[in-house]
């Protein structure tokens, strides 16, 4: 078997639409998640900042304890968030030039669906101290409520079902 030939094999094992070999797969869905994380990482950081500060309001004295208790499970999501959406970067600097990009994207994916399960957390989180800030503790579960059943359908309720179902729309 030539070179040319068992370089088509490596083709074909992939998309047939797409010919390209595992390695530019792989390198498109590394370059791909990256694009992802980024959107993904800007928000969180800036979300998990601006909970840090939020303690140091005059108003955060006002919270009830089961407020004080979601801030912190927030915050924690928040900041677990940020590490598991951050996590590729040290992964890539870890295994750079050592040829485990399979890896690397294998486990970014997971860290990225993991780190996005926690932004929705936090997110929930963040509508309901809000909530309850202005409206009382009614309004606050209801703004969670609403914030987390739009999360789970949007992020991952909808394109789990489209993904299940091959036929173009």
């Amino acid at each position: 078997m030539t070179g040319e030939n068992a370089h088509d094999i490596g083709r074909q094992r992939w998309d047939p639409e797409r010919n390209e070999t595992e390695t530019e797969r792989l390198d498109r869905n590394w370059a791909s998640l990256l694009q992802e994380l980024r959107v993904a990482q800007t928000g969180v950081q800036v979300l998990t900042g601006f909970l840090l500060i939020l303690p140091f309001q005059e108003r955060f004295t006002e919270l009830d304890a089961g407020a004080r208790l979601v801030y912190l499970l927030t915050v924690a999501a928040s900041i677990g968030s940020t590490v598991l959406l951050v996590a590729p970067v040290g992964m890539h600097r870890m295994l750079f030039r050592r040829h485990r990009l399979d890896v690397l994207v294998a486990s970014s994916h997971r860290f990225a669906i993991a780190g996005l399960l926690l932004l929705g957390l936090a997110l929930t989180g963040v509508a309901a101290i809000i909530f309850d800030a202005v409206l009382g503790a009614t309004a606050a579960w209801s703004a969670g409520a609403v914030t987390l059943f739009a999360l789970a359908f949007s992020w991952f309720w909808h394109p789990l079902r489209r993904r299940r179902d091959n036929s173009p729309r």
